[in-house]
């Protein structure tokens, strides 16, 4: 009989196959040189890349490609910074146009205060990229209803928020996480709010496929070890869910028997 621990464990997502299940970001470090530390550090198989903000294209300036080489790390072009859907499939069809990326990260933002996603805008740019032949990958609200239509508008992953973008305050609403985790056909990573390596277990622990996070990693003192520690988290918390946690009780149950004492 097979041991699950033997069993590889992986996650697929629109076809391809990746064994770690931590996504970082190439935002807010030193250098690209710091960056390429700390991917290698996480074991990342997969940077998501801010088309508009990270150069990806210009041979004239530094070149992240030049430091992480996307023969061997999946780039997932990203729509950071759109605040429409017209905006956000602009941006994605020209990094297609430049690097030939289909497997890309929706997300179009309400307003600049709280980053939060505009559902109505993301939904309308989900539909539009899938019959567009993209295979978007969607950061969302933590709302298993908004969470379900996205699927069935084409994203082939969903990507709610643990806590607002950057702020680092971890995951603040578990029930809704654990529902969409228990709804979804299509993988389902926490995407933003992760502040350390405890908040990226829990997301694990819910049963999510994955974590993304760029600045729990790029704003750390130390990101290079601050990435291992992401590592492991989320390799230790997917351990745990896959164990099966034991039961919560109200009282104290003994270790050992109380009958029979001496």
């Amino acid at each position: 009989m097979t041991q699950m621990h033997d069993t590889p464990d992986t996650w697929t997502v629109a076809g391809q196959t990746f064994t770690s299940r931590l996504i970082v970001g190439t935002g807010k470090y030193k250098d690209f040189a710091q960056n390429a530390a700390a991917v290698e550090a996480s074991g990342a198989e997969i940077v998501t890349v801010a088309v508009r903000r990270v150069n990806i294209s210009d041979p004239k300036a530094p070149m992240l490609t030049d430091f992480i080489d996307p023969k061997k790390i999946v780039y997932l072009p990203n729509t950071a910074g759109c605040f429409t859907a017209d905006d956000a499939i602009r941006t994605l069809r020209l990094a297609r146009e430049a690097g030939g990326w289909d497997l890309v990260k929706l997300e179009v933002l309400g307003e600049a205060k709280t980053l939060y996603p505009d559902m109505r805008e993301t939904l309308r740019a989900t539909e539009i990229l899938a019959k567009d032949g993209f295979k978007p990958m969607v950061y969302c609200t933590d709302d298993p209803i908004a969470a379900k239509q996205l699927e069935e508008a084409g994203a082939v992953a969903v990507m709610p928020l643990g806590a607002p973008i950057g702020s680092g305050l971890g995951i603040q609403n578990r029930v809704t996480i654990r529902l969409i985790v228990e709804n979804a056909k299509v993988p389902v990573l926490v995407d933003a709010g992760v502040g350390t390596a405890s908040d990226a277990g829990v997301a694990m622990e819910l049963g999510c496929d994955g974590v993304l996070m760029n600045t729990a990693i790029a704003e750390a003192k130390d990101p290079v070890m601050m990435a291992r520690a992401m590592r492991l988290a989320v390799e230790s918390g997917r351990l745990s869910y896959r164990a099966g946690r034991m039961g919560r009780r109200m009282y104290a149950d003994p270790s050992s028997p109380l009958a029979g004492l001496i």
